[in-house]
């Protein structure tokens, strides 16, 4: 790979290609016409030596070395960009934060962090996602994804926020005809409502390590729908107890299998700037810690 430290124009220019979908978009982004981001694209291509785009009348398509070069060199130019954040923080503090976070937990975080951290930051601009879809943190430009489980990017740098404990509940009315289960070969037995991603029902865990797909005639692809056909008594759910705390407390559901011993889940937030964190991203992060560990306890 040849030095690019000279090319960096065209290395932004091919960062903000990607992002913005063409060259005519990035150059209304970097406030120039497209013929000059086109050709600094080009010039990098010459250097490198290979293709970054398939270039059509209808569509720019990054190749397969396209799409290497820019999950390299997008985190890098993303954190020089955010470098004269370490020089001051406190009010002042702006730019733009793109954030992803699960919409299982956002009824608990997203109040927290508007009357809060947004508050507290009145000049950041925030960009929120919810979804429980794994984005692509580099290809879709988020600054951080906050996920719960073990994550498996391995190039990306991984912060534990805390650990969220699971429980297994069901309504009162399924307990008048299941006898609460007191091992896991009858937890096994119990009908569930179960959490499925792409029409694959995930596993149920426990902490000893051992796992299983339970049974169940409801599948369902979010912890709202779950929680509703669990009080409906249509089977017992695994959740994260803090989705539940209400429901527990008020009795609408009850821990199913109290004796039995399950994990806990971290909540991470990931992000691909290296060492050199932008402040935006470590405040949010220190600010997301000290909240879901709060709601942990209660």
């Amino acid at each position: 790979m040849p030095n690019l430290l000279n090319e960096t124009s065209g290395l932004l220019a091919f960062v903000r290609t990607v992002d913005a979908g063409s060259f005519s978009a990035a150059a209304r982004d970097l406030s120039t016409t497209p013929s000059a981001i086109s050709k600094s694209v080009a010039r990098l291509e010459r250097r490198i030596g290979t293709r970054l785009f398939l270039r059509s009348t209808r569509a720019l398509t990054l190749t397969q070395d396209g799409q290497a070069f820019f999950e390299r060199v997008a985190p890098l130019l993303r954190e020089l960009d955010s470098s004269d954040e370490i020089i001051g923080a406190g009010p002042t503090l702006s730019g733009r934060l793109r954030i992803s976070m699960p919409g299982e937990l956002a009824r608990l975080l997203l109040p927290r962090l508007l009357a809060g951290f947004a508050s507290a930051y009145p000049h950041l601009h925030l960009d929120i996602g919810l979804t429980d879809r794994f984005v692509n943190l580099v290809r879709e430009d988020y600054d951080v994804v906050l996920r719960v489980g073990h994550p498996t990017e391995g190039d990306l740098i991984v912060r534990p926020l805390t650990d969220l404990p699971m429980v297994i509940v069901a309504s009162p009315a399924f307990l008048d005809h299941w006898e609460r289960p007191d091992s896991a070969e009858a937890l096994k037995r119990l009908p569930f409502a179960r959490y499925a991603m792409d029409g694959i029902p995930l596993p149920v865990r426990l902490a000893d390590g051992s796992a299983f797909i339970p049974t169940g005639r409801i599948d369902c692809d979010s912890a709202t729908t779950l929680i509703e056909a669990a009080r409906s008594g249509l089977g017992a759910a695994y959740l994260m107890r803090c989705l539940v705390a209400e429901e527990l407390e008020a009795g609408t559901l009850v821990d199913v299998a109290p004796r039995i011993a399950l994990p806990r889940l971290p909540l991470n937030a990931l992000h691909a700037f290296g060492r050199t964190v932008p402040l935006r991203v470590k405040l949010f992060c220190d600010y997301i810690a000290a909240e879901a560990k709060a709601i942990v306890a209660m």
